[in-house]
C-alpha cells in the first residue's frame, strides 16, 4: 500500500515540475524577446549565462519565438522584427549600431575617388560615410548629391565638397526632402555611384523602406547611378519593410559587418554582388 502511494506521489511531482519547467520556459522566452526589442539582437553565445539554462534550450526558445514571429532567427542568435511601416525617429535610429555604422561608413568612404559625383541617401548609415569624407585633406573635388538635409548641412562647409540637395517635401522623421521634386536634379548629373541605406534587406525583396514616398526617391537614386552600393548594419538582414526599391540584380555590392547572416551572404556572392564586411 504504502510504496503505491509513493509511487503515485513521484508521478504528482514528475508532472508538475514538467509543468513548471514549462511555465519557466514561457517567462524565459517572454524575457528574451523583450530584450531582443530592446536591443534589436541577441546572439546565443550572450544568453545561457544570462538565464542559467544551456545553449540547447536558448535555441529551442529562440526557435519558438521565431515561429510565433516575436524574433527573427539569424545565424548565432536574433534580431527584432520589424513591424509593417514602423518608422523609428532618426535621432532614435542615429544610436543604433553606431559602431557598425562607423566602420560601414569608413568602408564605403573607402570607395570614393577624388573628383567623383556621388549619391547618398538620407540614412543614419549614410551620414557616417559623409563624415569619413569630411575627415579628408582638402581638395577632394567631391559632388555629393543628397535627399538628406542634415547631411547637406554637415557637408556645405567643405569648398572642396560641392552639395547638391534635391528638392521634395520635408519629412521631419528623418529630416529627408521626399516626392517627386527631387529626381530632377538627378538628370542633370553625371552620377558615378549611389550609396543607400534601408530599412530593411533580404535576397529576394532586396532594399525595402517603410515608406512609398521614401522608396520612389530611393528608386530614382538608384536608376541614376552606374554603382549602387547598399549601406546595412546586421540589424537590417533579414527583414522585410513594405516598399521595395532596389532589386539584388541592381546591387553592385553590400557593405556591412561581422554580424551579417553567412547563408544570405553566400547567396548574394553567388548572384554576383560584392559583399564587404567592416
Amino acid at each position: 500500500g504504502p510504496a503505491q502511494g509513493g509511487g503515485g506521489r513521484c508521478v504528482m511531482n514528475a508532472a508538475m515540475s514538467e509543468e513548471t519547467r514549462a511555465a519557466f520556459a514561457d517567462e524565459r522566452q517572454a524575457e528574451i524577446a523583450r530584450l531582443v526589442e530592446d536591443r534589436g539582437r541577441a546572439r546565443v553565445t550572450e544568453l545561457p549565462e544570462s538565464f542559467g539554462v544551456s545553449s540547447v534550450s536558448i535555441r529551442k526558445d529562440l526557435d519558438v519565438l521565431a515561429d510565433e514571429g516575436r524574433i527573427i532567427r539569424t545565424h548565432g542568435g536574433a534580431i527584432a522584427p520589424l513591424v509593417r511601416g514602423q518608422d523609428l525617429a532618426y535621432d532614435v535610429r542615429d544610436r543604433m549600431q553606431q559602431g557598425e555604422k562607423a566602420a560601414i561608413g569608413r568602408l564605403a568612404a573607402a570607395r570614393v575617388n577624388d573628383g567623383e559625383s556621388i549619391i547618398v541617401d538620407a540614412s543614419t548609415t549614410s551620414l557616417y560615410l559623409a563624415r569619413e569624407l569630411m575627415q579628408r585633406t582638402s581638395g577632394q573635388s567631391l559632388t555629393i548629391v543628397t535627399n538628406s538635409i542634415r547631411l547637406a548641412t554637415e557637408m556645405a562647409v567643405r569648398p572642396d565638397i560641392s552639395v547638391l540637395l534635391m528638392g521634395g517635401r520635408v519629412r521631419g522623421r528623418s529630416l529627408s526632402l521626399v516626392g517627386q521634386l527631387g529626381d530632377g536634379v538627378l538628370r542633370r548629373v553625371n552620377v558615378q555611384k549611389a550609396f543607400v541605406g534601408s530599412a530593411g534587406f533580404t535576397t529576394q525583396e532586396g532594399l525595402t523602406e517603410t515608406t512609398e514616398e521614401e522608396a520612389q526617391i530611393k528608386r530614382a537614386m538608384v536608376a541614376a547611378a552606374r554603382e549602387v552600393y547598399a549601406l546595412v548594419d546586421y540589424s537590417k538582414w533579414g527583414r522585410v519593410a513594405s516598399a521595395t526599391f532596389c532589386r539584388p540584380e541592381e546591387l553592385t555590392g553590400v557593405i556591412t559587418d561581422a554580424g551579417a547572416p553567412g547563408d544570405m551572404v553566400e547567396g548574394l556572392q553567388g548572384m554576383g554582388i560584392e559583399v564587404q564586411h567592416a
